[in-house]
């Protein structure tokens, strides 16, 4: 399988069997020298703070750092891999030299998306690429069809989510080689699996990160970001290092897509917006199998998901829909602090717009910020948004790090979570929901000295005050602890209750497989409708080309009758009655042209 080429970008490549080209952009000196095999070779100004050198002789493996003017040695800030951690000496690899087992993967189409979202250091007891190998024909038999694995740039320390990674381009140490990540993405592949990759391309973590001593140019320091300096997409090496990250991800590693995390804090002052340009480079340059691309942004905007007359994406696929889960939540809990103040009133309403129009907020004042938020988002297809009832932000933070099960209790989230798998939206379940885990997922770090403090005490101060959290109760990040608590316990799955629910999800997959996402190729905007909401209960329905799929649900207290819905009952929990009692669902679909 070949690989791309890079070399008029960052970092080391082969440029001949053993020759390989080094290049770094340094505005801040005017010295570079390469360190490789303990030997120093100075770099050569090239222009516009460019340095390049090129080595013969060079193996995959073979260690290197660059030395600044000052003596001090750092790793590549596009290491493609690290032989420890991000202080320590970056390796030289070699994309193309991976034996690929399936390289007639030609994907997944999106409409039958269901995606699994794992953190690779918690899935498995050993944390990592090769061990989590072995859970994925678990995970293909149960109906998911996507994986999607979180942050796996590496970042400093071995513990994290991954959002704090500093060498972009380089997956994380502790997890395995970039062949043991190639390794699990042919294996996902040889079991029917998509995978994308959640990658963070609006800020870079506290520790390790080099690039302001080497260039301080790359960041707009006038331009803040809830973690720091704001990148300076406008400067053209800054931009090259961003946009060619995204390709290298895709084709070094085969996946089939990318999540991209909190683009409401990517600030472009080009007249193509950098996220635009990514989008539309992807496309023009990976045409042999379908790309999925999705965005996570606050701002509840569509103008990055035009859909063309035949359906497809032409920029990215689809929106992770935060409000889904913000109304599913207060629907489900009663909490209603903080982001979910915006859903403290009718929260049923609520999440019926959801399911029938994408989005709650369309341009409504948010009770939280005092301003407005989202646009009109009717017109879209239900496939454009990813629907969640709880992933890793979500659960992470909060102080506890509690699932929603320990939050809303079995039985109520078993009805959300058939919500969640038989609506028209694209679902994502996070690790573990799928047998019902109740270990935590907390936020865990693995910083030292001041910055360990620094973050230990920001965690406490974050929940001071909150109901329920004392002193001294927030898990230290740091802790290894809580990164171990954090683990999934596979052992739940094999219990009588463990076996229920993957059963319940099974059933729900096979359904949605069979009867819903034929209905999603052709879904249009405008499709859903508000039947009829009431405390604790919500209707809606659907209308496709080729039927009309109706859910209604209640988790009051009080029954409430059913609505005409037409068709043939697909799921019902409990059984279908003429009335819905307290945590009972059931979804129907009239089969045929209905427009």
């Amino acid at each position: 399988m070949a690989s791309r080429s890079f070399s008029e970008g960052w970092g080391a490549e082969f440029i001949a069997p053993d020759r390989v080209r080094f290049r770094l952009w340094a505005t801040a000196h005017d010295t570079i020298s390469l360190r490789l095999a303990g030997q120093d070779t100075a770099m050569t100004p090239v222009g516009d703070g460019w340095f390049t050198c090129e080595v013969s002789g060079v193996a995959p493996g073979a260690e290197y750092q660059f030395v600044l003017s000052d003596g001090t040695a750092i790793a590549d800030p596009a290491s493609r891999a690290q032989k420890a951690d991000v202080n320590g000496p970056s390796l030289v690899v070699d994309p193309s030299g991976y034996a690929w087992q399936h390289p007639e993967w030609a994907g997944r189409p999106w409409e039958e998306t269901v995606v699994y979202e794992l953190h690779i250091g918690t899935f498995t007891p050993e944390g990592t690429f090769q061990a989590a190998i072995a859970r994925l024909p678990e995970l293909a038999s149960l109906g998911i069809t996507m994986i999607e694995v979180m942050p796996v740039s590496q970042f400093s320390g071995n513990r994290g989510w991954g959002y704090d990674g500093v060498l972009l381009y380089a997956t994380h140490s502790a997890y395995g080689t970039p062949d043991d990540f190639r390794a699990f993405v042919d294996a996902a592949h040889g079991q029917g699996l998509s995978v994308v990759l959640d990658i963070v391309l609006n800020h870079f973590g506290p520790e390790g990160n080099y690039l302001p001593r080497l260039s301080p140019d790359f960041f707009h320091k006038e331009r803040m970001t809830p973690w720091g300096a704001g990148i300076a997409y406008d400067i053209d090496a800054v931009r090259r290092y961003i946009t060619d990250a995204p390709l290298y991800w895709l084709t070094a590693f085969n996946l089939d897509g990318l999540r991209f995390d909190a683009i409401d804090q990517i600030k472009d002052s080009a007249d193509k917006h950098i996220l635009i340009e990514i989008a539309g480079r992807i496309r023009n340059e990976i045409t042999q199998r379908p790309i999925h691309l999705t965005t996570e942004d606050s701002r509840n905007v569509i103008f990055l998901h035009p859909r063309e007359a035949d359906g497809s994406a032409p920029l990215f696929t689809g929106e992770w829909n935060d409000d889904f889960h913000n109304a599913v939540h207060v629907f489900a809990t009663g909490e209603t602090h903080a982001y979910y103040q915006d859903f403290a009133d009718y929260p049923e309403k609520q999440v019926a717009r959801i399911l029938a129009e994408g989005f709650a907020y369309q341009g409504e004042v948010s009770a939280q910020t005092g301003e407005t938020r989202g646009v009109d988002s009717r017109g879209q297809p239900p496939v454009a948004f990813v629907d969640f009832i709880q992933n890793h932000d979500q659960v992470g933070n909060r102080a506890q790090g509690e699932r929603l099960i320990a939050l809303a209790g079995a039985e109520r989230t078993k009805v959300l979570l058939a919500t969640l798998l038989l609506s028209p939206h694209i679902p994502l379940m996070f690790m573990g929901e799928e047998y019902g885990e109740t270990n935590p997922f907390l936020f865990f770090t693995d910083f030292h000295g001041d910055l360990a403090r620094a973050v230990r005490e920001g965690r406490a101060q974050e929940f001071a005050g909150h109901a329920g959290h004392e002193e001294g109760s927030v898990p230290d990040p740091n802790d290894e602890e809580t990164f171990l608590r954090s683990k999934l316990d596979w052992q739940k799955a094999d219990t009588e209750e463990g076996q229920r629910w993957l059963a319940l999800c099974k059933t729900l997959l096979a359904l949605r497989q069979e009867y819903i996402v034929p209905l999603l190729a052709s879904a249009g905007g405008h499709a859903g409708k508000i039947i009829a909401t009431a405390e604790g209960f919500l209707a809606v329905s659907w209308r496709f080309p080729a039927g009309t799929l109706s859910l209604a649900l209640n988790i009051g207290e009080d029954p409430q009758p059913l609505p005409d819905l037409p068709g043939k009952t697909l799921f019902a929990l409990p059984d279908a009655a003429e009335t819905l009692t307290r945590n009972a669902v059931i979804v129907r679909l009239a089969q045929g042209d209905t427009q």
